[in-house]
């Protein structure tokens, strides 16, 4: 059964009723209703008078719902992370620890791949110039050394929004939707690397001491063209704002099938499949990680 995303932009007092999610509406107190904690994927709250009570907060890390706050422009900044969400976890750990340069610039190689290719296909799918793009991602060095990425990121941001557009993460729109519907992408990538026992403070190729999740920002690098996806329809009817309706279609994404080897699974499916793999890469059982790709045509 996919899980449930569930996002409260009211103020809400949210709390543990028979191991069930309790929803207390604080400007009509005689609505209330309730979850099973066991179906919900993610819970994003966007209302600084919501309050979570401690037994629920334990109990949405026990089944390891990923918990999102935003800020007072209404951006996710944190997230709720479960420390204990998988029984290898401390094997896993190891692995990440002990991973050598050579595996880990093998990793990102297969990462930038993966990310350009579904760019090129986006690019494709518009009918705009795409060429380019699938030979960047067919000359992807070990560790990128050659900085295909950048050199492709150049192409592909000028042929989706114009050659006047500057990718920034404090730029002007469309910026603000791209960054709203990356931090989405980035709890829920946080989320399935923490299932598949990794931790996500451990980067490949992301480091920064003042970034919780470069592992995270690592992985989601190929899923990113999906978000560009529902931004460059907003863009192409103009529509600037991030209002309730905007966000919707961006937590919608999680739940569109999208093709993954020969099936079409939920994108909330492809991001625990994309994470199993990273572990199986860093075991040596597989040299690709998975994940799915771009609708062309």
């Amino acid at each position: 059964m996919p899980k449930q995303t569930l996002v409260f932009e009211n103020p809400v007092q949210l709390s543990l009723h028979n191991s069930l999610l309790k929803i207390a509406y604080k400007e009509n107190p005689d609505e209330v209703c309730f979850r099973a904690i066991e179906d919900i994927g993610t819970i994003l709250i966007d209302n600084h008078s919501a309050s979570l009570t401690t037994p629920l907060i334990a109990k949405l890390s026990e089944y390891n719902v990923a918990v999102v706050y935003c800020n007072e422009k209404h951006m996710p900044i944190s997230m709720l992370m479960n420390l204990d969400a998988n029984s290898l976890q401390e094997k896993y750990f190891r692995l990440q620890l002990n991973a050598s340069q050579p595996l880990k610039k093998q990793m990102w190689k297969n990462i930038v791949e993966a990310k350009i290719k579904n760019q090129a296909l986006f690019l494709k799918s518009l009918n705009k110039k795409n060429e380019k793009m699938f030979k960047y991602a067919s000359s992807v060095l070990s560790g990128d050394s050659s900085n295909r990425e950048g050199l492709a990121a150049q192409f592909y941001w000028k042929e989706l929004f114009g050659k006047n557009f500057i990718r920034d993460r404090f730029g002007e729109y469309p910026n603000n939707q791209l960054n709203y519907g990356y931090a989405l992408l980035r709890a829920a990538i946080a989320r399935a690397l923490m299932s598949s026992g990794l931790l996500p403070s451990l980067g490949i190729f992301h480091r920064n001491y003042y970034n919780a999740f470069p592992l995270a920002d690592d992985i989601m690098e190929p899923y990113r063209p999906f978000v560009d996806q529902i931004v460059y329809k907003l863009f192409c009817t103009k529509q600037k704002t991030l209002n309730k309706n905007i966000k919707g279609m961006f937590l919608e994404l999680f739940y569109t099938s999208v093709p993954l080897g020969e099936q079409m699974v939920q994108l909330n499916t492809c991001l625990s499949y994309t994470t199993a793999s990273v572990t199986k890469f860093l075991m040596g059982e597989t040299k690709n990680i998975v994940y799915p790709r771009i609708v062309c045509g």
